[in-house]
């Protein structure tokens, strides 16, 4: 009775278009309400929504979101672009893997799916369009590979699913999401090279892609980050909230000192943008960390664990209806809620059946960046549709075959647990 009253009404919620995070706290302080006298009801919702975000881990949460900001605008993009040309840009649908490609660059710098969809699509889109491919094809590529960023570290949510997870090791996720991220990014540009050949689109001429030196020289820097950030945490000489700050003073010197993209006045509206951005990240971690608490104390995680473990004893069977699951959930909850709250459903059931809380993660993840471009709430195939001037009714049709891709990379992280594994093991995280 708890379940049905705590989700009907969350749903109900959603239906009316509620925020996300408002339609989480009304339906938990209702079910509260309805479980619990008035008085401990609402000093425990308030209590679990100062206790979601009262962790040392997510601070670095504020790093990295400022960290992108200041990459967006940094000029970073475009240097990125020109070394992703120099590498695929004389290939047959070259300007396709180009995109694909500057998307998985950037994500993996900025650690923002959406930063890369703005930064990216507002170069790639226009550039694509010139070169023969069509606004929906090429807005939805953008809108793909930009999620890639969830997986390639540093990533905000895999430090979420850190905290929701009771501990995982963020360096062993940020490792181990570099294999899943690459495989991604390899079937995307499977997909578009198909469309490419279907369409007969020929290269881009020589004459528009820089020399090899002088586009490697130009995004040394911002590879650079990836490799101090990722090298320091690794390496223990500092952890991944210091390693946020680090990405922060990084960036600024990248994108004021070196490059002068950004001047000092551009800072203010950079930092209010990272402000509002950051309250809206921890107002969703608060209050599904409140909804957390109330499924545990109606032990709701268990009651759908033992109703998972007889419907069969396979692992992959299991782990087949958690991913179809969490394929539907994607389509209209964000990955923040999602990630906080299912994880402690779900997870338990997966140590179960011996599957290890890192490479559940990883799927877990991958699986929800597939909702980040999948309406109706789909943030990031909003951004890509915006910046490409395009309807999603358009979009849908050329972003079929790249969510076929997706899902094929879901399905072989399921069922391969190595390619999670087998780099944080090489380094012994794990």
């Amino acid at each position: 009775m708890t379940s049905l009253i705590l989700f009907g009404i969350f749903a109900l919620l959603l239906l009316i278009n509620l925020p996300i995070a408002l339609a989480i706290i009304f339906a938990t302080l209702v079910t509260m309400l309805a479980t619990i006298d008035t008085l401990p009801a609402l000093t425990t919702i308030a209590q679990r929504l100062v206790a979601g975000i009262d962790s040392f881990a997510l601070l670095a949460i504020p790093y990295f979101i400022l960290s992108g900001y200041l990459m967006g605008q940094g000029g970073i993009a475009a240097r990125l672009i020109n070394f992703a040309k120099v590498l695929v840009g004389r290939l047959p649908g070259g300007l396709a893997f180009v995109n694909v490609i500057s998307c998985a660059l950037f994500g993996s710098i900025s650690g923002s799916a959406v930063a890369a969809t703005s930064a990216i699509g507002g170069f790639m889109i226009p550039a694509m369009k010139k070169e023969g491919y069509d606004k929906p094809f090429s807005t939805a590529v953008t809108v793909t590979a930009a999620t890639t960023g969830m997986l390639i570290p540093p990533s905000n949510i895999l430090i979420i699913y850190s905290l929701a997870s009771g501990g995982v090791s963020i360096a062993a996720l940020f490792i181990a999401g570099y294999l899943p991220g690459i495989l991604v990014t390899l079937l995307l540009i499977i997909a578009s090279a198909l469309y490419v050949k279907r369409k007969g689109i020929k290269p881009i001429s020589s004459d528009q892609i820089d020399p090899f030196i002088p586009a490697f020289i130009g995004a040394i820097p911002s590879l650079l980050l990836i490799v101090l950030i990722i090298g320091g945490i690794i390496g223990g000489f500092f952890t991944p909230t210091e390693a946020g700050a680090i990405a922060v003073l990084y960036s600024l010197a990248l994108s004021v000192g070196i490059y002068r993209e950004i001047s000092l006045k551009d800072l203010y509206p950079i930092l209010l943008k990272s402000v509002n951005t950051t309250a809206i990240v921890m107002l969703l971690i608060g209050a599904s960390s409140a909804m957390s608490w109330l499924m545990s104390y109606e032990s709701i995680p268990q009651t759908i664990s033992q109703t998972l473990l007889t419907l069969s004893e396979n692992p992959l069977i299991i782990l087949l209806i958690i991913n179809l699951t969490l394929l539907v959930i994607g389509t209209f909850m964000d990955m923040t809620p999602a990630v906080l709250i299912f994880t402690p459903i779900f997870l338990p059931v997966a140590e179960m059946l011996g599957i290890s809380p890192l490479h559940f993660g990883i799927m877990m993840i991958l699986n929800l960046s597939i909702g980040l471009c999948t309406p109706p709430v789909g943030s990031v195939l909003f951004v890509g549709c915006s910046i490409g001037k395009v309807n999603i009714s358009q979009v849908i049709k050329p972003i079929l075959p790249l969510y076929g891709a997706m899902v094929l990379a879901l399905i072989l992280v399921t069922a391969f647990p190595a390619i999670s594994e087998f780099l944080p093991q090489l380094l012994g995280l794990i």
